[in-house]
């Protein structure tokens, strides 16, 4: 029998029905325990994250030191305050793998504290921002103190929300889809980058003070609103004549047998010294474009949407080559690679006066820190055992937003200090910018045995005695 000729247009749909999982690497992202619907939801969390990202990061570093003439180091110091309680996301974590409330959840309760954590901070925060600014008759203290506080709630609420709905997605996801699931969380994490980063910016196109109350107290409803409709009926309840009454072991002791990995520390040093590299120059990239290249508050705003699209496309591309079995290490390397290129544009965009530039290395910032964020995340979660997860991913939270912060501080430190006795505009930016660089070589370095190596992961909490 002769073959049969297919039509152009039978052609055309053969092609996109073998190319679809190709071009949609989310496609078969479900499974029958968690079908697409269900962790749609459920990755909402990641889009209030991603918008509180968005504010903190990208406009309100932007109204603080430019609107509010606050200095870069205090501002710096105001916004990496939220990652000081960073560490607790291992403790938070492990809390979770063990909790068991009386309705039988262990995830959901956290999530839940975690909303409300970042409701009141994001209620409170922009009367604390102009108490800050001096515009009020107030003691000088009470700034300082309420703005610390605004931004600690947030921070607590972020750290508490992302541990618990990462640690309720591996539970949830089997082994075999867990690539995907990084994907599709990470996507949905700057998706939310996105849309705040452009609906701030349209916002706050007139800015008042006024506006700003508004605009981050509607963040703070919308917050309250979609993590409620995110943990519905997600986790299911457990009786509490069904629950596990083997013995739990002890933080010390499943962080010890977490160390004993391979390479366990080499992993969480590499995670740290990548952020950092691609972390410092968060809060200035928007001072950098509104002062040196004199752009307007929604044009600096849009950059944060640019940089949110870079990290789309990192992740589209990581979730590409996951799905292909691609090792996260090497991604992540590609990821600083690229990072190399991103600074050159920025450093160079100033001297030429060209801001395309200037938005062309902000996006392939977003592109690098994508690749390296799900690269590692993937690795993190391929390591996560049943049970423990939460530890797991702590730990990498832990780590990530330690090294985030500190990046942060130390940028808006380095920049005030070497503009202080230079009379270049850009000198404190590009500084900042070498130091990342240099970072990223040192990154490489301590990543090389990681690739190399490459080997199966093995968390051995069975080995624990109670």
């Amino acid at each position: 029998m002769p073959p049969r000729i297919l039509s152009p247009s039978g052609r055309v749909l053969r092609f996109w029905q073998g190319a679809g999982r190709a071009l949609m690497p989310f496609a078969d992202v479900a499974s029958p325990g968690l079908p697409w619907r269900k962790l749609a939801r459920l990755a909402l969390f990641q889009i209030t994250v991603g918008f509180c990202a968005a504010l903190i990061i990208g406009t309100l570093n932007r109204v603080m030191i430019v609107e509010l003439h606050l200095s870069a180091a205090l501002v710096s110091i105001m916004i990496s305050l939220p990652l000081v309680l960073a560490p607790l996301r291992t403790f938070i974590g492990f809390k979770s793998d063990q909790h068991r409330s009386a309705f039988g959840w262990k995830r959901l309760p956290y999530l839940w504290f975690g909303t409300l954590m970042q409701w009141g901070g994001l209620a409170i925060m922009p009367f604390a921002l102009i108490v800050l600014s001096g515009d009020s008759r107030a003691p000088y203290f009470v700034g300082p103190v309420a703005a610390s506080l605004a931004f600690l709630l947030v921070g607590a609420g972020m750290h508490t929300t992302q541990t618990a709905g990462l640690a309720l997605a591996t539970d949830m996801a089997p082994e075999e889809s867990r690539p995907r699931v990084v994907g599709m969380l990470c996507m949905m994490l700057l998706l939310g980058i996105c849309l705040g980063a452009l609906g701030y910016g349209a916002l706050l196109r007139h800015f008042s003070e006024l506006r700003l109350v508004q605009v981050v107290q509607g963040s703070a409803v919308i917050t309250l609103f979609i993590n409620g409709f995110a943990m519905w009926q997600q986790e299911p309840r457990r009786a509490a004549t069904h629950q596990d009454t083997t013995p739990q072991p002890s933080l010390a002791q499943a962080w010890a047998a977490f160390r004993t990995e391979d390479r366990a520390i080499r992993r969480l040093v590499t995670i740290g010294l990548g952020t950092m590299a691609l972390s410092m120059q968060d809060i200035l990239l928007e001072p950098y474009g509104g002062q040196v290249l004199h752009l307007t508050v929604s044009q600096t705003t849009s950059l944060t949407a640019a940089l949110a699209c870079g990290g789309l496309a990192g992740l589209a591309l990581a979730g590409w080559r996951l799905t292909r079995g691609a090792d996260p290490f090497r991604i992540a390397a590609l990821g600083l690679l690229m990072g190399l290129a991103a600074f050159v544009s920025v450093i160079a965009s100033a001297p030429l006066n060209l801001p395309p530039m200037f938005a062309g290395g902000v996006f392939l910032v977003g592109f690098s820190g994508g690749l390296f964020l799900v690269g590692t995340l993937s690795d993190a979660m391929g390591r996560a055992k049943r049970g423990q997860s939460g530890l797991a991913l702590g730990a990498w939270g832990s780590v990530q937003a330690v090294a985030a912060g500190s990046a942060i501080a130390l940028g808006g430190i380095l920049r005030d200090s070497v503009a202080a006795w230079s009379t270049s505009p850009t000198a404190g930016y590009d500084a900042v910018y070498l130091l990342e660089i240099c970072l990223i070589f040192v990154t490489l370095i301590a990543l090389g045995p990681l690739v190399r190596g490459n080997a199966q992961p093995s968390f051995p909490l069975q080995t624990i005695k109670a």
